[in-house]
């Protein structure tokens, strides 16, 4: 998995590109939204939780049906569904080239084909749920120079696809890591992620009260 301890990044976190294209949106007025898939929600919130101009997150999934769209048959590798995270930010202050950077290096990693670590499934797969055509140019072009570069040692797997639909997810899943810090999935899979952020990004936390 893609947290303090990750292998597949070949250069330091603090070294990580900034995109070479970004959103039109960027600084504008309003709010955006997308999901992002990666392994378990609960990883992928913790890590956003933490960032400032990130203003609202829900666990759930995106990929598949409505029927089908709940914890357990998710969990079968039965659907095509992702455990995802639905993102919405303010970018004015955060914009979409910044969102995927974390993504790209602290939330994941984004070259392991349908598994993050342990987990493993399609339901475990990165992905980029767009919503418009400008996010679709933003990413494939982030993926590109990623890949260009050779920031990991193995190529990117990262789905982009359309976002048809986001079910969101029971309620228990919401703000889990926050609520369960000292739960063992937490302390070794999210919180290394979270602690890797606070190193290496400290210019995109929110303040502490």
């Amino acid at each position: 998995m893609a947290g303090w301890g990750d292998t597949s990044l070949l250069i330091n976190p603090d070294e990580f590109p900034d995109p070479e294209v970004d959103s039109a949106a960027s600084g504008a007025a309003g709010e955006q939204t997308v999901v992002l898939a990666g392994g378990c929600f609960w990883c992928i919130e913790a890590v956003y939780a933490e960032v400032d101009g990130i203003l609202g997150l829900t666990s759930g999934y995106a990929g598949g049906t409505r029927e089908t769209a709940d914890y357990e048959t998710v969990c079968s590798g039965m659907t095509n569904h992702a455990e995802a995270v639905q993102v919405r930010f303010d970018p004015k202050r955060l914009s979409f080239g910044q969102i995927l950077k974390l993504f790209f290096s602290v939330a994941h990693d984004p070259t392991t084909l349908n598994r993050q670590g342990a987990d493993v499934g399609r339901q475990y797969r990165s992905a980029i749920f767009y919503t418009d055509a400008d996010q679709k140019r933003v990413a494939e072009a982030y993926i590109e120079q990623l890949d260009r570069a050779k920031v990991f040692s193995g190529k990117i797997v990262t789905e982009l696809q359309p976002l048809d639909e986001f079910f969101e997810g029971e309620e228990y899943h919401q703000g889990y890591a926050a609520a369960h810090p000292n739960q063992p999935y937490i302390a070794a899979i999210a919180m290394p992620k979270v602690y890797k952020l606070r190193k290496y990004f400290v210019d995109k936390l929110k303040a502490r009260t």
